[in-house]
This record gives structure tokens, sequence and C-alpha cells, in this order.
């Protein structure tokens, strides 16, 4: 049996390996058209910034190494050009001779992967603007500022790869602004979420600007790079990255005939087989299924990549795996923060007809009285009537990762968002709290399942406050609200409210605020009990703080101490 595989980077490596794993005897090739293999995409922003110091770090193999682990043959520096599925061949060309050639195979396995989208920007090539990708744009990007010492840098592009190469160029002493094009920063997330982040960006020194489009890129007579923007501004900086996003490398694919979907990626089967019967595909050109929604996704993401390889050379073995789909569970350092998701978030159910709520709790990553703990934000969607967890969005610090861990593990498992109060989950101070904040998004989804609370949100602040049949009660002490309030709310302080019943009109429905949403549920539940029509907000003060501070809610809303930005 041979094998050959077209990419040699997260699912072609994995394939490979796994394939000798389970067929010493079979013959592998794989034709890498980069210089490199087996590297890791996600951590090449941090060579540019230094934290990685040694570029041979970047690459867990090399072709030679892998030829003595492995006994597979690979060639870097050669693309396949060509795919003849009749024939069973490949045409490949040597990129350093230019000579081209046919090999031939009894399976192939298409790992070419996703290019960057330039969207049809013009002047991507002009000298000082990059994309990254790859090692060698990596290894471009470092020569150019340790030759060019640029002071100013745009990024074209707030996602994944964009906020991680602003916080490295940052850190390389280099004035840095994200254009981009949405309304927030990393498109997985919730906007209210999206603005934790933006601020937590600008805090740390570069500049956001939001419906920000690139049209094009051009050289400046006085040295670096002009940006124009689709509004006919332009922005002048010494040096630009496209980050705009990738698309499914899958010329070569569709060029053979097969089947392809959204974006042109490769239609693969749950075995990673694609239309024709010997050919398989992995990783970011190929288009998977949503596990939560059922629906068709792309989700480029390493481990899904290095999943559906090792997939793949199970069914090419005789092993008949199956890949149920990608839930894009995902997590990136910003700053000093972390941002982690799983499943799916608000847009992506409304598209697919799915009625969210959601609960957002402001937990600390450990017990309060050991030294360290430091907040998070979490939200945890879930599905109404049925209480079928969907997704989580968590922001903050230590303990974020494990956090989005064990709640991607429960909508795996098919958990109701009820039953997260029964995991049980390791306790010592230093680590968690006895009741874990995956236990209390389960104990506010089971509040909302049982009637004994109803929420509104910060988007119903703006409304509520003109509206006559509500009643704004703000339940914090009176020097955090006087620190800064939301317009319109009165403050009854929570241990206050039972000797001040009667200033609450009883023919209103009452909004409840505190800073966290602690204290205002526990004051909806006393005013539940006497009769009160009541819902809690939210998230508390603090978050819909940080959302003003992100650029999601007007400052007129808030008085008195608010900083506002």
């Amino acid at each position: 049996m041979k094998t050959v595989i077209i990419g040699g980077v997260a699912g072609g490596a994995t394939a490979a390996a796994r394939l000798r794993r389970l067929d010493e005897g079979a013959s592998i090739t794989i034709y890498e058209r980069s210089g490199f293999i087996s590297y890791a995409n996600c951590g090449l922003p941090y060579y540019i910034g230094g934290e990685i110091a040694d570029d041979g770090e970047l690459t867990l193999q090399t072709p030679s190494s892998f030829k003595e682990r492995f006994n597979v043959d690979v060639y870097v520096r050669h693309e396949v050009t060509a795919i003849d599925a009749a024939a069973r061949e490949v045409e490949v060309r040597d990129l350093a001779t230019g000579r081209s050639f046919k090999d031939c195979y009894d399976k192939l396995i298409i790992a070419t992967g996703a290019k960057p989208a330039l969207f049809g920007i013009e002047g991507a090539d002009t000298r000082g603007v990059f994309t990254l990708r790859t090692v060698e744009d990596t290894l471009a990007i470092k020569q150019f500022i340790v030759q060019n010492k640029p002071r100013t840098a745009i990024i074209a592009g707030g996602g994944y790869i964009g906020i991680e190469l602003a916080e490295n160029l940052v850190r390389a002493g280099i004035a840095v602004t994200i254009l981009q094009r949405p309304d927030r920063l990393l498109q997985p997330l919730d906007y209210d979420m999206a603005c934790l982040v933006a601020a937590k960006v600008r805090q740390a020194g570069a500049e956001v600007v939001f419906s920000a489009s690139v049209k094009a890129f051009e050289s400046r007579p006085q040295g670096g790079v002009l940006c124009r923007l689709a509004d006919g501004s332009a922005r002048p900086c010494d040096m630009a990255v496209a980050a705009l996003g990738v698309q499914p490398d899958s010329a070569l694919a569709a060029a053979a005939g097969l089947k392809t979907g959204i974006k042109g990626a490769i239609c693969v089967d749950e075995h990673m087989r694609t239309s024709s019967p010997d050919i398989y595909a992995v990783g970011d050109a190929v288009q998977v299924t949503n596990f939560v929604t059922g629906g068709d996704a792309l989700i480029s993401l390493a481990g899904p990549a290095n999943k559906q390889g090792r997939i793949a050379a199970d069914n090419i073995c005789g092993i008949p795996s199956r890949y149920e789909g990608s839930q894009g569970s995902s997590v990136i350092k910003v700053f000093d923060m972390t941002v982690a998701t799983t499943g799916i978030n608000s847009k992506t159910a409304r598209d697919a007809g799915i009625d969210c709520d959601s609960v957002v709790l402001s937990p600390l990553s450990h017990a309060g009285y050991y030294p360290g703990a430091r907040p998070m934000t979490m939200k945890v969607l879930f599905e109404r009537g049925t209480f079928r967890l969907l997704g989580a969005q968590i922001v903050g610090g230590e303990g974020v990762d494990k956090r989005i861990d064990v709640l991607a593990t429960a909508i795996r498992a098919g958990m109701k968002g009820t039953e997260l109060t029964g995991l049980d989950l390791a306790y010592a101070p230093p680590y968690s709290s006895a009741k874990d904040p995956v236990n209390m998004a389960g104990y506010m989804i089971e509040n909302i399942a049982g009637g004994l609370v109803k929420q509104f949100g910060w988007q119903d602040i703006a409304a509520l406050s003109a509206d006559d049949g509500a009643f704004l009660l703000d339940t914090r002490t009176p020097a955090e609200y006087a620190a800064g309030h939301v317009a319109g709310f009165v403050n009854i302080p929570l241990d206050e409210l039972r000797s001040r019943m009667g200033e609450l009109p009883a023919d209103k429905r009452v909004y409840v605020m505190c800073h966290s949403g602690l204290r205002s549920y526990l004051a909806c539940r006393i005013l539940s009990q006497r009769g009160f029509d009541c819902c809690n907000f939210s998230g508390g003060y603090a978050f819909a703080r940080a959302v003003l501070a992100g650029g999601g809610m007007p400052a007129a809303l808030f008085e008195c101490g608010m900083e506002r930005s």
C-alpha cells in the first residue's frame, strides 16, 4: 500500500505518523510546498515578539528526523500541481530546480490547509506588507523588524492571528493599530464578551478601530506603507500585516473534480473520504459538521486537523474511525488575559434557528481568601426549553482554560446546563472554590429552569430607562453607587431592602442590579416572595461597565464616577 500525502503540517504529519504506527510495511510519502514540516502555526507570532527565542523551536520535526523516526519520505519545497484521480497519480514540481515529475498512489491524503484571505485587497505584495501563515512568513517579518526597526504597524484584522501578532509587536516596542471591519474582535465571541477583549487590547497600548475596511496597500515615497480604507481615508505606517482570516486552500482538489462546499472547502464524509473513494482530505481545507448545530461549517483549528489526520489514516488501514464534528474549542492569550470559547455563539444559534439564552457570571479563579485570585467573566449559552448546552465564552486569567475544557466536555457529552450542578470537580483553595465556577453556572441555569429568577441584559437598559412600568433598583452599597452607576437606577442596598420595602412601587416590575449579579439575585428572591414582579441583571454592573469600556454602550447611560471611553 502506497499513500501520498499533500501537505506536512498538522493533519498531514499526524496522518503519516499514524499510518506508520498501523502499517510498518506501507510506503508513505509527504510533499510539502513550504520549506518546513510539522510546524506550530499557533506559535509563529511568539517568535516575532521574542517569547520564543529560537526559530528551531517552531518545528516539531524535520524531514530527516521524520524519516529516522517514522521511515516516511518527506520532500519539502515540492508542490503538487495536479491530481489525476482516475490514474491515481499526482504531478509534483520541485520548487528548487523547477523539475516536474509524476508519482503514483494507492491512497491519497490532501492536507493543503488554508491560505490567507485577502478579499481583493490591492497591493498585498507591497514591500513592508506581510501575511502570517508559514514559518517563512514569520522569518520574513522578524528579519524586516530587525533590519528596518519599524516604529508603527497596522494589522488588518482582529482575529486570532491579528490579536496574537498585535501583542507580540507591542512587546517588540512597535506602536500597533488594529483595523477591524466587523464590530468586534475575535468573531467567535458574542459582542459583549468581545468588548472585554477590546478594552484589554486598548489598555495594553494598541489602538483598535472598528468598521475600518482596508482596500489597498501602497508604498509611500518617504518609505513605509499607506493603508487606504473603504471610507476614503488613509493611514500611514512603517509595516502592515494582512490578518483578515483564512480560506480553504482547495484549488488542487477542485481542479481534480472533487466535490467542494462552503468557500470551496473540500467535502468529506465522516471517515474523511472525499467524493473520490481513494482520496481523503483533512485539516483546514475541509468542510466539517458543526457538532452543536449539525450544519456544515469551516473551523480552522489545529486540534481538529490532528484528529482528522489520525481518522483518515485509521480508515486507510481498515479501522472504521469516524469524525463526529467540530465544536470550535479554542483559547488565546491576549496580553495578560486569557480568552477561551467552545461551541457556538448567540449569532450562530440564531442563524441555526436555535432559541438561545445565556447566563453571565464573574467568579474568582480560586478561593477568594487564598492570595492571587483573579476574576473571570463567563458566558454560558443554552437552548431555551431543553436547556441543552450550546456554547461558552470565558475571559479572565488563571483558570480560564480548565473551565472551558470542562464545558467543552459537557457539550460533547450532550449535557444540559442544569446538569452542570452535579459535576464533581476538584477543589483546593489555590485552584478553585468549593462551588466551582462551572457548578455556579449550572446553579444559575437551574434557577432559570425552575422559575426562581428572570433576567434582563445590558441591551435592555436604554429602553427600560424610558419605561414608565419599570422600577430600576441598584442593590450595591452607597459607596459603590456613588463611584458610578447606570442612570435611572435607585440605590437601596441589599442589606437594607427588607426594611425599605415601602419605597418600591408594587404596581411596577422591578429590575435589579448589583456589581456581579449575586446580590441582585438575592434581592430578587426577597422581592418575588413578597409579591413583586422582578428581573435580575445578567452579569452585573461590572459587566455593563466593561461593555461600555469596549465601546458597546453609550456613556450617557452612566453617571457619577464612571470612567468613559
